[in-house]
């Protein structure tokens, strides 16, 4: 069985990727993994929470 790659695996290789297609002059490293981990984070899909229990809405 194949394992999905870890989220900083994925942002790794997009930012890698965006870095590869920027134009001259490059910008930092800092600047693509932010980009990457961005755009990884709005693909994600939403993280459903579990029941609420009643205790914590008084």
């Amino acid at each position: 069985m194949e394992q999905e790659p870890s989220v900083d695996e994925q942002i790794r290789t997009r930012a890698y990727y965006l870095w590869e297609q920027a134009a001259e002059p490059k910008g930092t490293p800092e600047q693509y993994w932010e980009q990457a981990r961005s755009e990884i984070e709005k693909e994600a899909p939403p993280v459903e929470s579990g029941p609420v229990s009643g205790d914590s809405l008084k």
